[in-house]
């Protein structure tokens, strides 16, 4: 299978690389500095299972994409339109783009102003890029894949990759676990840059993320969404299987990028006002979060 990562970082390396590690023909659509690395010495994959140098293409350009079977779509929540059009005359007509994404409307965003089938995935794993061409696993590595045109060949191909993979008809459900996941962990770790394991030792902060996944229950409830699993138990366990990990809000304040914040607690904050449900904790960490990002973009 042919295989191409729109916005190659931390997810889309250790994914794509798993593919490629497994024989598929995998480039990686990323930054220069990671391009470079990896046209040298290959993919670095430094994880719990094993520590070697993946060999595969990469390049900077989304016409890279072209010929390609599968994309995996890993960019920024902030780019996804930009992005989708970019990569769109390099796009076959039966070409599946599987949404890697946090938020939970990425796939219908792609729909927007795609012809091409699209699939959203939910991710549990905990990477970073350590470096560059680099990419540093710290914990997981499981897929929920929505049903599409080639949704069923991709699973195949990532499970004889070693990646456990579900196809579920209710994937919608799986992205709003996620999100309240995220909700909870993600601004806490980047305003205090701590470590999940590290952070929930903190004075009262199981508290507020208890009233934080209160209100996302309650703006789930409202928009009639069937949430999967325990998701107050799974906040608990991820201290424990994710404790090295920062959340990939704290990468991005860290290196003085934009976050994500306005597609997890600021889409919240949104649905919440439009329900008629109030989301306080939740609006004051979005902001919080996006003052921190503008306190990034006047130091530079």
């Amino acid at each position: 299978m042919t295989v191409a990562v729109m916005g190659a970082g931390a997810v889309g390396c250790f994914f794509g690389g798993m593919l490629a590690r497994a024989g598929h023909d995998v480039v990686l659509i990323g930054r220069p500095s990671h391009v470079d690395a990896i046209r040298e010495h290959g993919l670095r994959m430094d994880t719990r299972m094993f520590d070697e140098q993946v060999r595969l293409r990469a390049d900077t350009e989304p016409a890279a994409a072209r010929g390609a079977d599968v994309v995996l779509f890993c960019v920024k929540s902030t780019d996804t339109v930009s992005a989708a059009r970019e990569l769109e005359p390099f796009l076959g007509p039966d070409t599946l783009l599987l949404s890697m994404q946090n938020g939970v409307d990425n796939a219908e965003r792609l729909r927007e102003v795609l012809k091409q089938p699209v699939s959203a995935a939910v991710v549990y794993v905990a990477t970073e890029m350590a470096g560059p061409g680099h990419v540093k696993h710290h914990g997981r590595g499981e897929l929920v894949i929505e049903p599409a045109p080639g949704a069923e060949r991709i699973a195949q191909a990532f499970a004889g990759a070693g990646v456990a993979v579900e196809i579920s008809d209710n994937v919608r459900g799986a992205l709003w676990s996620k999100l309240l996941i995220n909700c909870a962990y993600n601004a806490l770790s980047a305003l205090s840059d701590q470590p999940y394991g590290e952070l929930v030792k903190g004075e009262g902060v199981w508290t507020v993320m208890d009233q934080l996944l209160d209100e996302g229950h309650a703006v789930a409830e409202a928009d009639g969404v069937r949430l999967i699993g325990d998701v107050r138990e799974a906040v608990r366990k991820i201290a424990v299987t994710m404790p090295g990990q920062y959340s990939s809000t704290a990468q991005d304040l860290r290196r003085g990028k934009p976050t994500e914040i306005d597609h997890l607690n600021g889409f919240l904050v949104r649905r919440g006002e439009a329900l008629g449900v109030p989301v306080p904790a939740n609006r004051v960490l979005h902001t919080l979060v996006r003052l921190a990002e503008l306190g990034n973009e006047e130091a530079a």
